[in-house]
């Protein structure tokens, strides 16, 4: 084997390791959800982004920022899937340790939503060379944060008045009137959390990428 074909061979360990690990964890998931068609629901996003990481991870790999945020997102969707979004144990924890009224696992669930597509976006305007300027970047990204947020919202919607009662576990509203409000303003603040705190260290992952 060449030296170039070792490398890429040690530079696929990692992306084929946390592949199977995600896996595992799907399947665990999927053992005995709750519901199984809120774990379908739920799940669904990472059963589109695992092949697509794989697709593209020769011609477009990414940071490796990007794909730890992804792996932990996709904890997040398969957990909440398994146990379903308000009775997730962790979630239970959180209520009690805040004195909070309802589970707040949901609401970790839109801050990852805002969080990850956030750095996502910004990944691949800035490597295409789309947009002219930090500040237009940004601004861009959260744009593209709220709109895949306010996307979410429908697809629940749609759900609500297709399955009527039979969605109120992928719903996961807990009888809050301002649910999808506060959904959207999370995933707000994990987008502005993400390129508050990430920008400089994804900016040298993309430089080390591109040598």
């Amino acid at each position: 084997m060449n030296t170039a074909a070792s490398q890429s061979s040690r530079a696929d360990l990692p992306l084929l390791l946390a592949s199977l690990l995600m896996l595992g964890l799907l399947a665990w998931s999927g053992w005995q959800p709750y519901d199984r068609a809120t774990w379908a629901m739920e799940v669904a996003p990472v059963f589109i982004a695992l092949p697509l990481l794989w697709a593209s991870y020769r011609r477009f790999p990414l940071s490796t920022l990007l794909y730890v945020c992804i792996f932990l997102h996709a904890c997040v969707l398969m957990l909440g899937g398994a146990y379903t979004y308000a009775r997730v144990p962790l979630g239970f924890a959180l209520q009690d340790l805040l004195q909070l009224q309802r589970n707040p696992y949901d609401k970790i669930g839109h801050f990852m939503q805002g969080f990850v597509p956030a750095l996502v976006a910004r990944e691949i305007l800035l490597r295409g060379a789309y947009v002219q300027g930090r500040r237009m970047l940004a601004f861009l990204c959260v744009c593209i944060v709220l709109a895949i947020s306010a996307s979410y919202e429908l697809i629940e919607w749609g759900a609500a008045l297709a399955l009527g009662q039979g969605a109120d576990e992928f719903l996961g509203t807990q009888g809050d009137p301002w649910d999808t409000q506060s959904d959207m303003f999370l995933a707000l603040i994990g987008a502005s959390v993400a390129l508050l705190l990430f920008t400089r260290l994804q900016d040298r992952q993309i430089a080390a990428l591109s040598r």
